[in-house]
C-alpha cells in the first residue's frame, strides 16, 4: 500500500534575506503525506512526501526519542531547518534555526507548550514567535480532536495557514495514526509549516 497520493512565505520580514533559497512556497494550496517513521533502518524521523510521491523532506535521528537536536532536510540530505531543545522554566522550548545553526545565530522560531486552566480538559496549544517578535504571537499551533493525529497552525488573527489531520484512501478509509495528511496554504514557507510540525511533534514525544 503507497502512504502517498497520486507544495510560509507570510510576507517578506518574515524571510531572512540571506536564507532566500532556503524558502519554498506555491501560489496554489500544496498537500503532503507524513509518515511518522524514518528512511533509515532503525531509525527514529519521519518521512514528508509531496503531492507526486516524491521524498520532499525527511528526518533521521540515529538516536532515541525525545532527542534535543534535529535537523530537517530535504530529499538529498541537505540540512534546511536546525531545531533544538531549550530549557525554559518549567517547560521546554523549542527553537527552530534556518541551515545548520552556528554560533550566534538568531532563532527563526520559538515553540512550546502551554497550558491553560478552564472547566473543559486541560488544552495544549504550541505558541509560535518569529523574528524575536516579543509582543505578539505570530502563530498558533491549535490541536484538534485528537492529542496529535490533528491540528491546525493559524495567525494571530485565527486565519488557517496549515492543517495536518490522518490520511484517508482514495476508499475513505482512515489510515494508521503514524500516515498524515499536511494542507499548507499559498504563499507560506514549506519548510517553516515543516519545522513548526516538528516541533510539534516533538513536543509530544513521537520523533
Amino acid at each position: 500500500m503507497k502512504i502517498h497520493p497520486q507544495q510560509l512565505t507570510l510576507s517578506p520580514q518574515h524571510c531572512n534575506p540571506s536564507n532566500k533559497s532556503n524558502v519554498i512556497s506555491s501560489t496554489n494550496k500544496e498537500v503532503f503525506t507524513l509518515w511518522m517513521k524514518s528512511l533509515i533502518l532503525g531509525g527514529q524521523g519521519c518521512t514528508v512526501y509531496d503531492s507526486n510521491g516524491r521524498v520532499a523532506y525527511r528526518v533521521d535521528n540515529y538516536g532515541t526519542k525525545c532527542c534535543t537536536k534535529v535537523f530537517l532536510m530535504d530529499s538529498h540530505g541537505n540540512v534546511l531547518l536546525t531545531i533544538i531543545r531549550k530549557k525554559f522554566r518549567l517547560l521546554p522550548r523549542w527553537e527552530g534555526y534556518r541551515d545548520e545553526k552556528k554560533k550566534g545565530a538568531s532563532w527563526l522560531f520559538q515553540a512550546q507548550k502551554c497550558w491553560k486552566i478552564t472547566k473543559k480538559p486541560l488544552e495544549c496549544k504550541v505558541l509560535v514567535n518569529l523574528d524575536h517578535d516579543k509582543k505578539s504571537t505570530v502563530l498558533k499551533i491549535k490541536k484538534g480532536t485528537n492529542e496529535f493525529s490533528s491540528c491546525n497552525i493559524v495567525d494571530r488573527l485565527g486565519g488557517k495557514i496549515a492543517e495536518m489531520k490522518r490520511k484517508r484512501s482514495e476508499g475513505g478509509v482512515i489510515l494508521g495514526d503514524d500516515v498524515l495528511q499536511l494542507v499548507v496554504e499559498a504563499n507560506v514557507d514549506h519548510s517553516l509549516i515543516m519545522g513548526l510540525m516538528l516541533a510539534y511533534s516533538l513536543i509530544h514525544s513521537r520523533i
